[in-house]
């Protein structure tokens, strides 16, 4: 019986996903009782499920099992045991100031564990590619952990290990990653969020004390959603303008104490809590104000521009913007864990619906017949098999993402800052489309905590916002690829780096008569993907172009082509993504992993 519903199910998949029309008869299969079984406990699986998850995690599957186990073991995660199996999740329910205690609590724990050891004192590639891995499993339990932990390692510590240099290093790097001191990252303000070159903390040099002064001028200016901030933190980063003899330096980033090591606010410092929010509510996001803050010299993170004691203004960088863009270089990890935490979500979803879609019937075909499976239904399969997908594809995308951060060079900055803003949006709005769906493909049982999807909804919607807005993103995007677009044409040069040396080739002609398998044929279907992102790239340098022509200036002609902009970003990511699974394909050998990949995608 059992390798009969295997048989079925795998002939309902494969005729949906290879578009073939399965017998009149066969549409609709009925089943005469309800017997709830998991489909993985009951079904002959056709490929080996550890190489596939060897291929979708990538790396470090011992330390995931590891902390998988660590996870399970302690009451602080609130397993619940059923029918043999243990079952992990955060319980929402709980007080905003429980939930952030709870998360203080695992920290803990986890701390305890070693788990962070290395985080921030280990170098190369493989330490951080444990580090992601590590927090990618923490993502997966709970939200709150996993941001509480980024906002401390990745942003406060990652801050304090690219934009300072060896004094920075000896005295914090130590100590924050044995916990004792908790740090924080204060960029965002209350008047500025995506423009950061606009913030308006004020930090000026005073060359009699050897001291700088760190101001919040206005109520606009106001350090806000600092995450770590209204509870917990000790320290800050504190992104501000920088004042030297009158002159405006630009933005630049400092070390701040805020609360003394029994949690005392410091003097000349004001900190409000953010309250109750529509998730992640085990994090304590605050309001900081700096009133005359004074803060030794050496507190400047210097590895891109230095203050002497006698207050002259130094750095290698002599072009402001590029001193700012190097300035950014921390949030470049959060887009990377905020991509990659998006795909891992909508997994989890996409198992949930599919599951229940596997064991919940619903109306027969036939007058006082048994009821039909859910995914038995061509609506039902349409709602979620195209979701998975996606997320297969995306699933290696986010991985050469980290590979390409993990690898990354002064040369690649700017590429993998283009390509992680390209993933951060783009896999953060499929993974909350395709929680609504998977939601909705629930039913009244979606509804229920139990289930997550509908508290993931809550707790993973900012990532359209925190760590760069989405639709900012996509026309950051287009920008850059209008910058390589006319310095090609201008230097009559071939496109290089960013996937567009299609470019350069003759266009790709689509033939006149389609066939299934041209339809069907990876070099089809990248060269589609091709002709979208050539096309729209075309028709934004053209249209900003013309804008120009009229008297606007570049950033408005940009503002005005917003339309183009955003589509190009779309097409410039999904091309990106597209190629990489094709790429990642290419290499499998043949059998049934292989197969089973190509039938997902």
């Amino acid at each position: 019986m059992d390798n009969d519903r295997v048989s079925r199910r795998t002939e309902v998949l494969t005729n949906h996903l290879l578009l073939r029309t399965p017998p009149p008869s066969a549409l609709l299969h009925p089943h005469p009782c309800l017997s709830y079984s998991p489909p993985e406990l009951s079904n002959t699986i056709s490929f080996d499920t550890r190489e596939m998850r060897k291929l979708m995690d990538c790396h470090n599957l011992e330390e995931r099992d590891w902390i998988f186990s660590l996870i399970l073991q302690s009451p602080l995660f609130n397993p619940r045991h059923r029918a043999g199996r243990v079952f992990v999740s955060p319980d929402y329910n709980q007080p905003m100031e429980h939930q952030r205690q709870a998360t203080m609590k695992r920290i803990g724990y986890l701390l305890q564990k070693g788990v962070f050891r290395g985080w921030l004192t280990g170098n190369g590639p493989e330490q951080e590619l444990r580090k992601l891995a590590l927090h990618e499993v923490i993502g997966m339990y709970d939200h709150s952990l996993a941001v509480k932990l980024g906002v401390h390692f990745f942003l406060w510590g990652g801050a304090v290990k690219f934009l300072g240099t060896k004094r920075h290093h000896d005295k914090w790097l130590n100590s924050t990653e044995n916990y004792d001191i908790k740090g924080c990252f204060a960029m965002s303000e209350l008047g500025h969020g995506s423009n950061v070159r606009g913030i308006e903390t004020v930090t000026t040099y005073d060359s009699n004390t050897g001291e700088f002064v760190i101001n919040t001028p206005c109520e606009s200016g106001q350090k806000y959603w600092i995450g770590g901030a209204a509870n917990h933190a000790t320290h800050t980063i504190v992104f501000s303008q920088l004042y030297i003899n009158g002159s405006n330096q630009g933005v630049h980033a400092f070390i701040a104490q805020i609360r003394d090591s029994d949690g005392n606010i410091c003097p000349n410092i004001r900190i409000a809590d953010c309250g109750h929010k529509i998730g992640l509510n085990g994090v304590d996001n605050g309001r900081i104000w700096f009133d005359n803050v004074r803060i030794p010299r050496e507190n400047l993170l210097n590895s891109v521009a230095d203050v002497s004691p006698s207050g002259e203004y130094l750095s290698a960088i002599k072009n402001a913007d590029q001193r700012f863009a190097a300035f950014l270089a921390p949030l470049t990890s959060g887009r990377v864990t905020i991509a990659v935490s998006a795909v891992y979500i909508s997994k989890i979803s996409l198992a949930i619906a599919i599951r229940y879609a596997l064991t919940r019937q619903a109306f027969s075909i036939t007058p006082n017949g048994p009821e039909v499976f859910l995914l038995d239904y061509p609506s039902h399969q349409r709602r979620l098999l195209p979701l998975l997908a996606k997320v297969y594809a995306m699933s290696f995308a986010a991985n050469e993402l980290k590979i390409m951060y993990v690898n990354r060079t002064p040369k690649s900055n700017k590429a993998i800052h283009i390509v992680s803003s390209a993933y951060k949006a783009t896999l953060t709005w499929n993974n909350m489309r395709t929680l609504q769906e998977c939601r909705e493909a629930c039913g009244g049982q979606g509804v229920k905590s139990e289930n997550r999807v509908g508290n993931f909804m809550g707790e993973f919607d900012v990532h359209s916002t925190f760590e760069g807005d989405n639709n900012v993103l996509m026309q950051q995007i287009s920008k850059a690829l209008f910058a390589e677009y006319i310095a090609c044409q201008k230097k009559n040069k071939p496109f290089s780096g960013l996937g567009l040396e299609h470019m350069n080739k003759p266009l790709p002609v689509i033939p006149s008569q389609l066939t299934s398998s041209t339809v069907r044929s990876s070099e089809f279907q990248i060269d589609l993907f091709h002709l979208r992102e050539r096309d729209l790239l075309r028709r934004f340098a053209e249209e900003v172009s013309e804008y120009q022509s009229r008297g606007e200036s570049k950033e408005s002609a940009f503002i005005l082509s917003y339309q183009l902009a955003g589509d190009l970003g779309r097409a410039f990511s999904e091309r990106a993504i597209l190629k990489t699974f094709m790429e990642a394909e290419s290499t499998l050998p043949a059998g049934t992993l292989k197969v089973n990949q190509i039938i997902s995608c």
